[in-house]
């Protein structure tokens, strides 16, 4: 949808990791937010609220924002479910005329209450996840020429898309002609285009990745968003399907500084990263010559000195560059990629 101004719905649920899709689109698209829905921060900025957004207002009523045209489902909770609890501010929301843009697993067009309000009232309802992928992959017509970079992790909500985008952003400014491929529901909200990957029946999810390769491989390079993680017990499937699909030359490691265990799993240590690298660089070798050209690590629970150590131990322990790509810039890592490009002729 052109021309969006959204209300970004995250009523209640502040943490940067189940409101990530309205803290990225708060990021990457802020000049198209006009407010944030949260009633018990009403009065507040996105600043105060969310630390981030400046001062875009956070909202306790849809009728303080008559210029809206969106309401968008600003997170990503486990399971992918709207809230029981929003769906008086959904229906509202599409009284007042405004589309509805989820990335939930719950479509919004499956549910008849929202369906028939939105018949009745002439306004989309736009589930970012609904798909009809239904091709294998073939491995025919890859240009080689074009460079594949993927980001991985050893759990969910690491930074794959933020180091994606910050290293795309990175490649551009050095006059790299670089194209960010989204995987997931805010990547395609940030991006525009994309593949939902993790809600593609599993016998079609390589074809749906090689298929975002061969509409994107005219660019000289390519940065695919990560999903999931290979050590993740729940979803792992999406990262190896991806990860075979996409077919990358490179690999960028993206975790959270501090995090031992899978997030809400805490049965579950987290691996080493040398034993992540070599896990990562032994599958996507089933498929083609790949490997580990840096890592990306998320330190915004940190101050800047202890993320630096961080960076530096990390570095000096694996011998590859390390950087924040929030604090530092992606620079280390655009230069790690140039370099495999230099070194690959492509």
């Amino acid at each position: 949808m052109p021309n969006r101004r959204m209300i970004l719905l995250v009523d209640g649920y502040r943490d940067w990791h189940t409101a990530k899709t309205a803290i990225c689109l708060l990021r990457y698209c802020p000049d198209e937010v006009v407010a944030v829905f949260d009633r018990g921060g009403a009065g507040q900025t996105c600043q105060e609220l969310l630390g981030i957004g400046g001062s875009i207002p956070v909202i306790a009523n849809l009728v303080d924002c008559p210029q809206a045209n969106m309401l968008t489902i600003g997170i990503a909770p486990p399971g992918g479910r709207i809230p029981q609890v929003w769906r008086p501010i959904i229906l509202e929301a599409i009284r007042r005329g405004l589309a509805i843009l989820s990335g939930l697993h719950d479509f919004l067009n499956d549910d008849p209450e929202f369906a028939a309000a939105a018949k009745a009232h002439g306004v989309p309802l736009i589930d970012v996840r609904m798909n009809n992928e239904r091709d294998v992959a073939q491995r025919q017509g890859v240009r080689e020429e074009c460079l594949r970079i993927h980001t991985v992790a050893n759990d969910c909500s690491c930074g794959k898309m933020v180091t994606a985008v910050e290293v795309t952003r990175g490649l551009r400014r050095r006059g790299i002609d670089a194209k960010f491929v989204a995987t997931g529901q805010t990547g395609i909200m940030v991006e525009g285009d994309g593949c939902p990957v993790d809600r593609v029946i599993c016998d079609f999810l390589n074809g749906a990745a090689e298929k975002l390769v061969l509409a994107n491989q005219h660019h000289e390079v390519i940065v695919i968003e990560g999903q999931g993680s290979l050590f993740h017990p729940r979803y792992s499937a999406v990262t190896l399907g991806l990860l075979h699909g996409c077919i990358p030359d490179g690999l960028i490691v993206c975790y959270e500084m501090g995090r031992t265990h899978i997030a809400g799993m805490e049965q579950f240590p987290l691996p080493s990263l040398e034993k992540l690298i070599d896990y990562y660089e032994m599958s996507a070798n089933i498929m083609h010559p790949c490997r580990v050209i840096g890592i990306a690590v998320n330190g915004y629970k940190y101050p800047d000195e202890a993320v630096a150590e961080e960076c530096r131990q990390v570095e000096a322990r694996l011998q590859l560059p390390t950087c924040d790509v929030i604090r530092h810039g992606p620079d280390k890592l655009v230069d790690a990629v140039l370099r495999l490009k230099a070194e690959l002729g492509k």
